[in-house]
């Protein structure tokens, strides 16, 4: 019986590892559905909110925007910020004297496009200050081969009270990493609500999520050094509400799909949460509304300033 179920074993992986035909599916055109993308924040700088429309799957073109629309955010004072059209679908808040909101003060933000009203509510919540960013060396062994490693951290201490949730944004020499797979958020001080991590130091993954890790294109099974001599690093933590959390982890789990055998067990797709509702019709909207209090810190790497293990 046991030979028979390793012939059985085998014969799936044989089918399975087959399975290598390539197809391309026709997929029906959906009607179109207005997104708003209103990631909003109090760093001193012009706030943009987005607004386009969704296209087919296999188009890779950039968006088209909703043009001749009304967008405006009202804080519980009263307070208004209009947001002026700019180019495809990009509407801009200037910044002057003074940045964009109050902790502790909730948002209603208001889309008038195309014969629709879409609304959304959300929360300025507060944010750790990041005390310092920090390089370490590491010295990895594989295939009797060494590789030298500079592994980038920050240092930040989650408040003390549950419930904060933050998104961490980091940029290696000013570019923003924006791979889905770089998406890092956090729950108080650790992955989620029932960490029971509070008033704590973000844990080591989340500081140590900051880090790119590319393959070395002219070495198989092999990685680059995060960062070289030089190289800076930048983190900013963001607060953001627990919707916009949820909707982050799912936007993830939806973007980050290395591909491969492990593709079988992929969730389906599907479109992640949205807070994003129309108040005058049945027509759907997607996207998503949030406003946060940002801290920031940074550093340039000198490989001459790192203690390297003995």
């Amino acid at each position: 019986m046991k030979a028979l179920k390793y012939i059985n074993i085998l014969i799936v992986g044989i089918v399975i590892m087959s399975c290598d035909d390539q197809i391309y599916p026709e997929l029906n055109d959906a009607p179109e559905v207005v997104v708003v993308d209103a990631w909003v924040n109090n760093k001193p700088e012009d706030q943009v909110i987005k607004v386009t429309k969704t296209q087919p799957y296999f188009d890779n073109s950039e968006s088209v925007g909703v043009t001749g629309a009304e967008v405006y955010i009202v804080d519980n004072e009263g307070t208004r910020f209009d947001f002026v059209e700019s180019t495809n679908g990009a509407y801009v808040w200037s910044y002057s004297a003074e940045a964009f909101g109050t902790v502790g003060n909730s948002y209603t933000l208001t889309v008038v496009a195309e014969g629709n009203t879409y609304t959304s509510v959300s929360e300025l919540n507060r944010v750790p200050t990041v005390d310092s960013v920090t390089f370490r060396y590491e010295l990895e062994t594989a295939f009797g081969t060494e590789e030298e490693f500079y592994i980038g951290e920050f240092w930040s201490r989650d408040p003390e009270g549950t419930g904060d949730t933050y998104w961490i944004k980091s940029f290696k020499n000013e570019q923003y990493l924006a791979k889905p797979s770089e998406i890092n958020i956090a729950w108080d001080a650790g992955f989620s609500a029932g960490g029971a991590i509070d008033g704590l130091i973000f844990i080591p993954p989340i500081r140590d999520a900051v880090n790119p890790f590319d393959e070395d294109p002219n070495e198989e099974d092999s990685f680059l050094s995060p960062y070289e001599d030089g190289d800076s690093l930048y983190v900013e933590v963001h607060s953001i509400t627990h919707a916009a959390h949820n909707f982050l982890t799912q936007l993830s789990i939806q973007t980050d799909r290395p591909g491969g055998f492990a593709a079988l067990f992929d969730t389906p797709l599907s479109n992640v949460p949205t807070n994003i509702v129309n108040s005058t019709s049945d027509d759907l909207a997607l996207g998503f509304f949030c406003v946060s209090a940002v801290e920031g810190n940074g550093k340039r790497l000198d490989i001459n300033q790192v203690p390297k293990e003995e």
